[in-house]
């Protein structure tokens, strides 16, 4: 198939792609209007790592990526959401307030994004500025924890060390201030233990510091870099963008089944689908028109100056050149259903003729709905019938002139109660040879359009014409 040929197929039927394509943008348009609005409420959070990436520290870069995307996952997870639904006095999962919370890591950076999409806007902004704050509790008090232990141990230590330490010291001042003749050597023992004690709590604190200093740099701080506002505006549905998309595809599908029927027509329509179906040429095409009256469908003689009378005058050229070999002397005319403008090629394709100076007869056998008189203003009651039954081989007695000069017409007769018997005899053989004989006619013959197909009697070749 050619790209106008395609083209072609499509301005055929563009009224269904038009309608498919206003019908989906139309459904989509009200499908939207009639959704309930949903509001979305964004908080940013900016994650401050406990260990600084170095530039050349690729695995810590990959670390932090994780950690992003686990947090964002953790976010969502039951026991934060229950925690915030307690917080709030509102059920997050109840189907009245339903919401969807998204949160993703900004690429390339230490952001994460909290999206929080409801229909009530007030909800939305709570939920959004309530999370973060659940979050990170949650995750303090999870990171504080592996310290707790260590700590704990150590104040135990630094408290019993404390106390001897006080205890010693007293001992001590109770010696220095009781009989002077004290005794050195317990003063000296006492001195060198309060000694130890004191470099006992300098290490112990110094450990404990230490292990402080080593929480402070473990613990990831996660802060609200920008709080969620109150959305004035809702994100869904988005009625244009629903819209286009729905008439997108509709048009497509329409476009679809044009082609689909296109493809599953095998009627013929054009020149080239007879020459592709039946490997015929075509001798020519008229342009449909329409006219209530009778008389005026023979537009050669009505008007011999329009462009479908010069179509019929080509048809007439070409039936000329297709006949040089063996000229014809009879033609016939047919088709396949009623009401396809038979009796009309006929009537102007003899005018045509009879015009080139050519003696015509046109024949109307169609001996159930007989027209060709009408369209030439004769009578019906003596014609085609009567000269089949009539013994005389002379079928002149029946001819009837017209208005067209070398134009006659052999009208149907009575309707008989056996139209095919009567065409399909011998008899009928007999008078169109009458008829085409001696050069002196060229007849033209309007097959009834209920009888297919021809009975074998019959010439098997469709047209035939001489002169």
């Amino acid at each position: 198939m050619e790209l106008r040929q395609y083209f072609a197929v499509i301005w055929r039927w563009l009224w269904l792609i038009v309608l498919g394509t206003l019908l989906a943008g139309g459904t989509a348009y009200v499908v939207s209007r009639n959704m309930t609005p949903i509001y979305r409420a964004s908080t940013t959070l900016l994650i401050n790592e406990a260990r600084t990436p170095t530039a050349m520290d690729v695995s810590v870069l990959d670390t932090s990526a994780r950690l992003a995307k686990t947090y964002a996952e953790r976010f969502t997870k039951r026991p934060v959401l229950e925690e915030v639904s307690a917080k709030l006095g509102v059920d997050i999962g109840a189907d009245e307030f339903a919401v969807e919370i998204v949160v993703r890591p900004v690429r390339d950076t230490q952001l994460l994004e909290l999206s929080v999409e409801s229909s009530d806007p007030q909800l939305a902004m709570d939920i959004a500025n309530t999370l973060p704050e659940v979050f990170i509790e949650r995750n303090a008090e999870m990171q504080l924890s592996r310290f707790a232990s260590s700590k704990e141990n150590l104040s135990k230590q630094l408290g019993i060390i404390e106390s001897d330490m006080e205890a010693t010291q007293q001992a001590i001042n109770d010696l220095q201030h009781s009989d002077p003749a004290t005794d050195q050597a317990e003063l000296a023992r006492l001195q060198t233990l309060s000694t130890q004690h004191q470099s006992n709590y300098a290490r112990l604190l110094s450990s404990y510091e230490e292990i402080r200093l080593a929480e402070v740099q473990a613990i990831d701080n996660i802060i609200v870099d920008e709080p969620a506002e109150l959305p004035d505006k809702p994100v869904k549905p988005r009625k244009l963008q629903n819209t286009l998309l729905a008439a997108v595809v509709g048009c497509m599908l329409a476009v679809g089944v044009a082609f689909l029927i296109e493809y599953l027509d095998d009627t013929i329509k054009t020149s080239e689908d007879v020459g592709q179906a039946l490997g015929l040429s075509t001798l020519g095409a008229i342009t449909r028109f329409h006219s209530t009256d009778e008389q005026d469908r023979v537009i050669a003689a009505a008007h011999p100056r329009s462009p479908i009378s010069e179509a019929y005058r080509a048809l007439r050229t070409n039936i000329q050149f297709s006949s040089v070999d063996k000229p014809l002397r009879t033609l016939l005319v047919t088709s396949a259903n009623p009401i396809e403008g038979k009796t009309t090629t006929v009537a102007n394709l003899g005018t045509v003729m009879a015009q080139a100076g050519l003696s015509v007869i046109i024949v109307d056998s169609d001996l159930r709905r007989p027209s060709l008189h009408q369209f030439f203003e004769v009578s019906k009651n003596l014609g085609l019938t009567n000269a089949l039954l009539d013994k005389n081989p002379n079928p002149d007695g029946y001819l009837q002139a017209t208005g067209v000069e070398n134009l006659r017409v052999l009208t149907c007769g009575p309707l008989p109660p056996n139209p095919s018997e009567l065409l399909g005899s011998q008899r009928m053989r007999e008078l169109i040879e009458q008829l085409a004989g001696g050069g002196t006619y060229s007849s033209s013959i309007a097959l009834p359009s209920w009888q297919s197909p021809m009975p074998r009697s019959w010439p098997t070749r469709w047209m035939a014409c001489c002169w």
